[in-house]
């Protein structure tokens, strides 16, 4: 959509002519440089965002993402040809705390439209316990691992919020396709509100109200239907938990008659493993839709979701 290339610093000039004098091009959802094309051109930081700019987009946005698939975001470090991708771009999507190196490329370019899904919804202090008992307890906002947690997504209704103003977004730096961009963001936000009725109905009788994750990555979905997540080293999934968390885990276990530890795809399942075996409890996948690959249980953001919600059912004995 651009008609003319901005100014490239040295280091991503010098990576793009790396790669050859040819055309430099990229198709929706991959991750090549993207050229100037004739669509609405946008950067979008990993799936999450990805999958709202090519929902909300449709037809008339060309999509590239800079987190390949079943590379774990936090680690990201934003390369000098991506750093020319966001140069060559019409609008980048991202969501500000969550991958530093993206936040600094984003802050440094001259992109027209950029827009953070961190302020298009509110973010809250959470820690290794969050949701039911742990929701009007302060005291689990200054234990280990807690920070502003940026999981938006995996919440239906902050995720609605978030698509909304992508729409918006939209509609404002690419006004010739505002009417396509409203009408698919109704469409998706409709998609979202059902799913958020199924969870609604399907966790309010169960047996359980608690479950154990390697990796807080669920504590806004357990606020959202009256759960209480119990997590092993907080919202950084590489971190490694103290022998005393590990102890209460294991306390939890017994008193809240806990089933499964949930481990994700992109990590090491090694913690939940240890910590199933030592409290006679299964392991069983919870994914945080971080992206998608050949082992995710789904191809898209509702498959999975949808995934999600039959583990959920299974570990707390919904009725």
């Amino acid at each position: 959509m651009n008609v003319r290339r901005r100014l490239i610093p040295a280091a991503a000039a010098a990576a793009v002519a790396a790669l050859g004098a040819g055309t430099l091009s990229g198709c929706s959802g991959g991750t090549a440089v993207v050229a100037n094309t004739s669509k609405f051109d946008v950067v979008a930081s990993f799936y999450p965002m990805t999958f709202l700019a090519e929902q909300i987009g449709g037809k008339h946005v060309h999509v590239t993402t800079l987190t390949s698939p079943g590379q774990e975001p936090h680690d990201l470090e934003i390369s000098p040809r991506q750093i020319a991708q966001l140069e060559e771009s019409d609008a980048v999507l991202y969501l500000k705390g969550l991958q530093p190196s993206v936040d600094e490329a984003v802050a440094q370019s001259p992109v027209g439209t950029k827009i953070d899904a961190a302020g298009l919804t509110t973010l809250e202090e959470h820690g290794t316990e969050v949701g039911g008992h742990a929701a009007g307890n302060d005291t689990h906002q200054d234990g280990e691992g807690a920070g502003k947690d940026p999981h938006i997504w995996l919440d239906p209704v902050k995720y609605t919020q978030v698509a909304e103003g992508v729409g918006r977004a939209f509609e404002k730096a690419d006004p010739e396709h505002a009417a396509d961009y409203r009408k698919n963001t109704a469409t998706l936000a409709g998609k979202l509100g059902a799913l958020d009725l199924e969870f609604h109905q399907s966790l309010a009788h169960t047996r359980s109200k608690v479950f154990l994750t390697t990796h807080a990555a669920f504590g806004y979905l357990a606020e959202r239907y009256g759960l209480t997540e119990e997590s092993v080293s907080g919202l950084d999934p590489e971190s490694e938990p103290s022998a005393a968390r590990v102890k209460d885990l294991e306390r939890t276990a017994r008193a809240d008659g806990v089933s499964t530890v949930f481990y994700e795809t992109l990590v090491s399942d090694r913690t939940a493993r240890t910590l199933a075996h030592d409290t006679g409890l299964r392991t069983d996948v919870l994914d945080p839709l971080e992206g998608i690959t050949d082992r995710s249980r789904g191809k898209d953001y509702f498959a999975v979701q949808q995934a999600n919600l039959k583990a959920l059912r299974q570990a707390l004995g919904a009725k």
